[in-house]
């Protein structure tokens, strides 16, 4: 049996025609938005990539346009 349910007042509130008897073992595993895990799984992935680059040079913000297309430094 699977039930989807909330949490009220931090406790677990099963619907109403649901009846497990006390001492009944349950898992609880709380959903996770498929936004929230994409979100989190793309920072995952940034930071590998990050992690995996040479060091960059200090002014790369300031002159992008020098290293992708030669053009003078600002």
């Amino acid at each position: 049996m699977t039930f989807i349910t909330k949490i009220a007042n931090g406790a677990i509130v099963l619907p109403p025609e649901v009846h497990l008897p006390d001492g009944t073992e349950v898992r609880v595993e709380p959903i996770v938005s498929s936004a929230a895990k994409s979100r989190r799984e793309r920072a995952a992935t940034l930071r590998k990539l990050a992690a995996a680059m040479p060091e960059l040079p200090a002014d790369l913000a300031k002159n992008h346009d020098h290293y992708i297309y030669a053009t003078p430094r600002r």
